[in-house]
């Protein structure tokens, strides 16, 4: 039979007759094997050095691999315990097949190469796989609620969130804004005004899916204060990567103090930017409770002075930023509902920033 020409340097003749070189011949050729000595040993190295450099990096506000609920720390565990195990599998595929290059011709039997297929090809992989569905397998039990925990409505528009806490004086909404109580088991109670969304804390809990007219419960427990992010992962719209919101976790005490503060109505001053707010037909949309504003199509603005971030999460929120937002939404977040003001001058835009950062 005639050998392809110019392969004579990387393929050894048709039918060596079993093995040659420690290679064996596989479909009548002979494997060229490279050596990693040199550059290719330091190439082995360089990978998961690298590897290592990039995970250091990781941020800790938005990081599944830096928990700071329950169940995103009980999937960390589980994440690692996977690795482990494909980490197995691959050492015993590799030496299996370290041992059939390396072993000489006739030094295992047929019989004895059938048992050690079944073996490591079938009952050491059905035990451990088997093992990680028994240990996994109660993760996906919802943790249970109480009469007394607490149940959070989150409601996904595009772009931004509604959050109403349930509480036994009735509810208290708020916007972009996330607050929990560590060590307190809480009910977030999902959902979707118009097109399907995914709620998503990486260091706080798996995502769900938030659909229109369809509520899910997902239960979480925070169990280390800080500040943290969430983020929607369904995409949902030209904004959908600026969707973002703020999430608070609170000792207890503070949380209480904060919620009875978000209950009580806004505390404002009848000025100029008040005026103007009202004059601009802002009150047809938002809400600001204590006052005659009683929107509810866009986010509740009552304590917007309090919080964190502007436009669900993108912005700081600035005299300049916010004014800027009111006069043009679009330009920071494509397809936003909210209307322009281009009509609007720069002196009444700040006005209405400065009353609005007074609302807290």
């Amino acid at each position: 039979m005639r050998r392809p020409h110019g392969t004579d340097a990387a393929l050894g003749p048709l039918f060596t007759g079993g093995w040659a070189k420690g290679v064996p011949a596989i479909s009548g050729f002979r494997i060229k094997v490279i050596g990693t000595r040199g550059r290719g040993g330091a190439l082995r190295w360089l990978c998961p050095v690298s590897g290592l450099a990039w995970l250091s990096g990781c941020n800790t506000h938005q990081s599944a691999l830096a928990p700071f609920g329950a169940e995103a720390d009980a999937l960390r565990s589980l994440l690692i315990l996977l690795l482990i195990g494909a980490v197995l599998l691959a050492a015993g595929l590799f030496w299996l097949m370290r041992r059939a290059v390396t072993s000489a011709e006739g030094a295992i039997t047929h019989q004895q190469g059938m048992r050690m297929v079944l073996w490591l090809g079938g009952v050491f992989p059905t035990i451990l796989l088997g093992g990680l569905l028994v240990y996994s397998l109660p993760m996906m039990k919802p943790a249970p609620v109480g009469p007394a925990d607490l149940r959070i409505r989150v409601d996904a528009q595009q772009f931004w969130w509604r959050t109403q806490y349930r509480t036994p004086g009735g509810p208290i909404e708020g916007a972009n804004e996330l607050r929990l109580p560590v060590g307190r088991t809480v009910s977030l109670e999902l959902t979707a005004g118009d097109v399907i969304h995914s709620f998503w804390v990486p260091g706080l809990a798996g995502k769900m899916d938030m659909i229109p007219g369809r509520v899910t419960n997902l239960v979480v427990r925070a169990e280390k204060p800080g500040h943290y992010r969430g983020v929607c992962t369904e995409f949902c719209g030209l904004s959908h990567a600026l969707m973002a919101f703020d999430v608070v976790a609170m000792p207890p005490a503070a949380f209480d103090a904060w919620l009875a503060a978000q209950a009580r109505p806004a505390q404002t001053e009848a000025g100029a930017g008040a005026q103007l707010f009202a004059s601009y037909g802002c009150g047809a949309c938002h809400s600001i409770r204590g006052t005659t504003q009683a929107g509810t199509i866009g986010p509740d603005l009552t304590h917007f002075g309090s919080r964190r971030t502007l436009a669900a999460g993108i912005l700081e929120p600035t005299t300049q930023n916010i004014a800027r937002f009111i006069r043009h939404p679009e330009a920071t977040k494509p397809g936003v509902r909210m209307p322009a003001f281009p009509q609007m001058r720069e002196a009444e835009a700040t006005a209405i920033a400065r009353y609005l950062q007074g609302l807290k």
